[in-house]
C-alpha cells in the first residue's frame, strides 16, 4: 500500500486482503493525487464552502475505515485494511507505519480511540484491540475480559473510563483497574458499530439492530418500528445479513448482485451533537436524528448524498458532515452540499471523517484519504 500526495513521503506496507468487504466496482477510476477536481459542489448559501485540498492514494482495494485526530500532538492517526498510518497535520507527512511486526493486534484495523492521557486504542477485524503510546504496545484478548476479537467502535466516558463497541456487546474498561464490564442483553442488539457520550454523560450505541441508550441506570431501546430509519423509495431488496448467531456469513457488503439493499434498522456510525441531538447513520433508511423525544429522517429526496450512511461527524462551526455510500455530504441545518468521484474523491463509499479544530475535514474511502478545507486568501 502507499499512502502517497504529490510531495509528500511514500509508504508501503505488507499486502492483506480483507474477508469482510466487497469490490466497489460502480464508480469511476480515481483522480491522481492533486489533481484539480472537475467541479465543486454547487454552493446553496453565501458562507464559504470547503474544497478539496489534498487527495492521498492508499491503493485502489486499501480500505481506510478509521480516524482520529490528536489535537495534542497535532497528530492524525489512519487506520487502514494494511495496518496504522500516523501522520504530522502540519507537515501532512508520514511519522510512522504500524503493522503486527510492530505490536498491532492485526492489520485490519475498523476503530481508533484516544483516551484523556494519550493512549491510542486500536480496534481490528478478528484481532482484538490494542493500545500503543511513547512505543509501548499491549493487546487485548476476551482471555482479558474483552467481549469479543472483532472490534469496531470506541468512546471516552465523562469518568475516564472507555467504551468499546464489539460483535459480542459492548464493553467498559475502568482504566484505572483494568477490569471489563460486558453488556449485551442491555442491548437492543449485541452487533454494536458505534458509540458517542453526551454532554450530560449518556451513552448512546449504535447496532445492527437499533439504538440504545444507557443513562448510568437505565436502558432504553429504539428500533425502525420506533421511527428510526426512512422508509425505501426505491424499492431496494432487504437484507438480511445480521449476523444470525454465526460469524461465517457475517460480512460488511451492503450490495445485493451488485445493488443496494435495505435495512434500516442497522446502525453504521453514531453522534452526539453539541446540543446533544443524537445522530444515527443506518443501511438505507438515510440519517436519522433523536430530538425532543422523536426521530427525524434525512434522505436522499432530502438533499443527503446517499441513503447508507457509514460516517458522522460535527464541525466546529456546527455543521453536519455524513459519509455515505454516494459520497459525502454536508448540512448546515438549512442547506445540503455533496462531493463524490466526480469533485475528486477517490470513491463515493466515505466510510470515516475526523474534523480538525481548524475545521479542516478529513475523509477515509476505499483507495484514499482525503482533505477538505478553504483555501488560503491570496496574498
Amino acid at each position: 500500500m502507499a499512502f502517497l500526495r504529490t510531495g509528500a513521503l511514500c509508504l508501503v506496507l505488507i499486502a492483506l486482503t480483507a474477508c469482510s468487504d466487497e469490490p466497489d466496482n460502480s464508480e469511476a477510476a480515481a483522480p491522481v493525487a492533486n489533481e484539480a477536481p472537475a467541479s465543486q459542489p454547487q454552493q446553496a448559501s453565501q458562507e464559504p464552502l470547503p474544497q478539496i485540498l489534498d487527495v492521498f492514494n492508499v491503493g485502489p482495494s486499501v480500505y481506510v475505515r478509521s480516524l482520529a485526530i490528536e489535537a495534542d500532538s497535532n497528530r492524525l492517526w489512519v487506520g487502514t485494511s494494511l495496518g496504522v498510518n500516523e501522520i504530522d497535520l502540519e507537515s501532512r507527512s508520514l511519522v510512522n507505519t504500524f503493522t503486527r511486526d510492530h505490536g498491532l493486534a492485526n492489520e485490519y484495523v475498523f476503530g481508533i480511540g484516544i483516551d484523556p492521557d494519550g493512549y491510542k486504542w486500536f480496534g481490528t477485524n478478528a484481532g482484538g484491540m490494542s493500545s500503543y503510546k511513547d512505543g509501548d504496545w499491549k493487546t487485548y484478548f476476551p482471555l482479558h475480559g474483552l467481549a469479543d476479537y472483532w472490534i469496531y467502535a470506541f468512546a471516552n466516558d465523562l469518568d475516564g473510563g472507555l467504551w468499546i463497541g464489539t460483535w459480542a456487546g459492548a464493553n467498559y474498561l475502568n482504566r484505572e483497574t483494568g477490569e471489563f464490564k460486558t453488556y449485551v442483553k442491555e442491548l437492543i442488539n449485541e452487533w454494536v458499530y458505534g458509540i458517542d457520550v453526551d454532554s450530560k454523560g449518556v451513552v448512546w450505541f449504535g447496532t445492527e439492530g437499533g439504538v440504545s441508550r444507557f443513562d448510568g441506570e437505565s436502558w432504553t431501546s429504539w428500533s425502525h418500528k420506533d421511527g428510526l430509519g426512512g422508509e425505501n423509495p426505491d424499492a431496494l431488496p432487504f437484507s438480511r445479513n445480521t449476523g444470525l448467531g454465526t460469524r461465517s456469513r457475517h460480512d460488511l457488503g451492503v450490495l445485493n448482485n451488485g445493488q443496494a439493499t435495505y435495512n434500516p434498522g442497522y446502525i453504521f456510525s453514531i453522534l452526539a451533537d453539541h446540543e446533544d441531538s443524537i445522530w444515527a447513520g443506518t443501511w438505507g433508511g438515510g440519517v436519522t436524528r433523536y430530538r425532543d423525544g422523536a426521530w427525524t429522517n434525512f434522505m436522499e429526496q432530502d438533499g443527503l448524498a446517499g441513503n447508507i450512511v457509514y460516517a458522522i461527524a460535527q464541525g466546529p462551526d456546527g455543521s453536519y458532515w455524513f459519509g455515505t455510500n454516494k459520497g459525502l455530504s454536508r448540512f448546515d441545518g438549512n442547506n445540503w452540499n455533496n462531493w463524490n468521484v466526480h469533485h475528486g474523491l477517490p470513491s463515493n463509499n466515505v466510510y470515516t471523517i475526523a474534523i480538525e479544530a481548524n475545521g479542516d475535514v478529513w475523509l477515509g474511502t476505499l483507495g484514499g484519504v482525503v482533505r477538505l478545507g478553504l483555501k488560503a486568501s491570496p496574498g
